[in-house]
């Protein structure tokens, strides 16, 4: 039994909370959500620290490590020395909200090194919240099951990435045992929206921020129509975010929920 630190602090006020993006396998859309997320919270002035661990790829440090508001490092979790230099960034900027975008395949590095932040995250005072992206592919859905059972956390998020296809076309989910536990828990189950691919080519290719690439006028403006595709899946997204976000963050409203979606249905957050 992995057994959280000793401390105190059942008497302090909670800190930030740690946002870990996973989803074990490439392709299946964690940067998207990652980027996403950082837009959401830069454009509501919340200081971030932003941790890339997809060394090989690291998109969402090329595009945001140098945004005003965000501290951004880049670190090996397939090494427990990733893992102990993790913690200490995250006890080192407490006022910033933490976003882990986790590389494929670190179910490894999950397996065998996850319980190090398991045993800190009293200490920290953060929750951590896991926003698990999944395609309609079976792989994606049974490598939450391995990631759960070292990292449960405080609560999971399901998205569905509708690039691979409707809300309707992700039943493999709500077969998953593990399901029920994570609903249980005010885990919610959600849709992300599609970007049309040359805005999302426009962004990987441009390094930019979503912000970047939203600035009109200039030799490097993205064309009108990009630019009105970008807005609305930006605004697509955060009524996303706001099912989400608001309530993990210190000074949420008194009574505000954390509510999952508990059939495991995709919610219409983003419909």
């Amino acid at each position: 039994m992995n057994r959280p630190m000793t401390g105190d602090p059942i008497h302090h006020p909670p800190r930030p909370p740690l946002f870990a993006v996973g989803g074990c396998k490439g392709g299946v859309g964690k940067t998207m959500v990652a980027l996403a997320l950082l837009d959401y919270l830069l454009r509501r002035d919340r200081p971030i620290l932003l941790i890339e661990t997809d060394t090989a790829n690291p998109d969402v440090w090329r595009m945001y490590g140098r945004e005003a508001g965000v501290v951004a490092e880049a670190l090996d979790l397939d090494r427990a020395e990733g893992w102990i230099d993790l913690i200490n960034l995250c006890e080192a900027h407490p006022e910033r909200v933490a976003v882990v975008n986790t590389a494929a395949r670190n179910n490894q590095g999950v397996a065998a090194h996850g319980a190090t932040l398991n045993r800190a995250l009293p200490e920290l005072r953060r929750r951590l919240v896991t926003l698990w992206v999944i395609n309609t592919q079976r792989d994606s859905v049974e490598l939450l099951e391995d990631y759960l059972r070292t990292l449960p956390g405080a609560v999971t998020h399901v998205i569905c990435n509708t690039y691979f296809g409707s809300a309707d076309r992700f039943g493999l989910y709500r077969a998953l045992p593990a399901s029920e536990e994570i609903a249980r828990r005010g885990g919610q189950v959600l849709a992300l929206d599609r970007l049309a691919d040359r805005v999302t080519q426009d962004l990987y290719s441009r390094r930019w921020s979503v912000a970047r690439a939203l600035r009109r006028g200039g030799p490097e403006a993205l064309p009108l129509g990009n630019r009105a595709e970008l807005e609305r899946w930006r605004e697509e997204v955060a009524r996303l975010f706001d099912a989400l976000v608001p309530g993990e963050l210190p000074g949420r409203p008194p009574g505000t929920a954390r509510e999952g979606s508990p059939d495991g249905s995709v919610s219409a957050a983003t419909a």
